[in-house]
């Protein structure tokens, strides 16, 4: 069983998401978000961690999926400057779940053009809990691809 490697898995909505946890600098609080005037619509604005400027990114609008009101149970995941080309970036998730390793027997992968143009984003499904085990059975996750995310949200 080949190992994929690991990834952090958090929830938008009603979904289970997951991306590689590599890149990942902290996870944080919601805190208060200075709105930028005339930003793209999905940069939410920028906060200040630890006298560091962040942008914020909000998922569910790059990601067209319905958008959710901003609530303090939400968390912020940072990301090491070199994932965004030395910004550094933070995304809106509704909960973090946990920090786990995938094989590669877990993983399909996406077929381009069926989930629309957001599936580029896509790099596989994870399907978890089918080792009957103690874990509960929680069906698939959509695996991000963070590095081409941020590739396009550069460019906008």
């Amino acid at each position: 069983m080949a190992n994929a490697g690991e990834v952090l898995e958090f929830t938008l909505g009603n979904e289970h998401y997951a991306l590689d946890i590599t890149p990942v600098r902290e996870i944080v609080e919601m805190t208060p978000i200075t709105v930028i005037p005339r930003a793209p619509k999905h940069i939410t604005g920028v906060i200040n961690l630890r006298g560091e400027i962040v942008n914020i990114v909000n998922l569910n609008t790059f990601l067209k999926l319905p958008s959710q009101p901003i609530s303090s149970s939400q968390k912020i995941i940072v990301f090491m400057a070199d994932a965004a080309k030395g910004n550094n970036v933070g995304v809106i998730v509704d909960h973090v779940s946990s920090v786990t390793e995938i094989s590669s027997s877990q993983v399909d992968c996406m077929t381009e053009g069926i989930a629309g143009n957001e599936s580029k984003y896509i790099k596989g499904i994870i399907t978890t809990g089918t080792d009957g085990g103690e874990k509960e059975e929680r069906g698939l996750i959509i695996w991000l691809d963070i590095q081409k995310m941020f590739k396009d949200i550069e460019n906008t």
